[in-house]
């Protein structure tokens, strides 16, 4: 397994997992905020590939006050529970890093409540969850 960032071709893969995995609400939210990264700053999408298969796909903002934010990430089921999660997670913090954002925060809404323990098994504490009443964006930074 690598972690990459997003290539075009991926575009199948990606839409497919995001069907496979989201619910229908979070599927139209997370196309919609993944076009406009792609569009704003696609080097903070990345992919895991599991024996030439996109395996997971984890999606980054930075807003403008230089804060770095884990949009969405989704795993296929049947990768789940392997260390992808991990990796995708790792692997943006690196692009956080490189960028010397201020602060790295997970955005937290209805949809990806249930995965908050892939990101405190990678050391993120409550102090790092911000928390959103509306819809999660992407949002124009630098």
């Amino acid at each position: 397994m690598f972690v990459r960032p997003f290539q075009l071709s991926d575009y199948a893969s990606i839409t497919k997992l995001f069907r496979e995995v989201l619910s229908e609400e979070c599927y139209e939210e997370t196309i919609e905020a993944f076009a406009k990264q792609l569009t704003l700053d696609p080097e903070l999408v990345l992919v895991s590939v599991l024996n030439e298969e996109i395996a997971g796909i984890i999606i980054g903002t930075i807003d403008q006050r230089n804060q770095g934010y884990y949009y969405r990430i989704a795993v296929a089921p049947e990768c789940q529970r392997k260390g992808i999660g991990k990796a995708l997670i790792a692997s943006l913090k690196m692009k956080f890093t490189q960028r010397k954002v201020s602060k790295i925060l997970v955005t937290v809404d209805v949809h990806n409540e249930p995965i908050l323990p892939v990101y405190e098994a990678a050391g993120y504490t409550d102090n790092n969850f911000s928390r959103s009443f509306r819809h999660l964006r992407i949002v124009s930074g630098r």
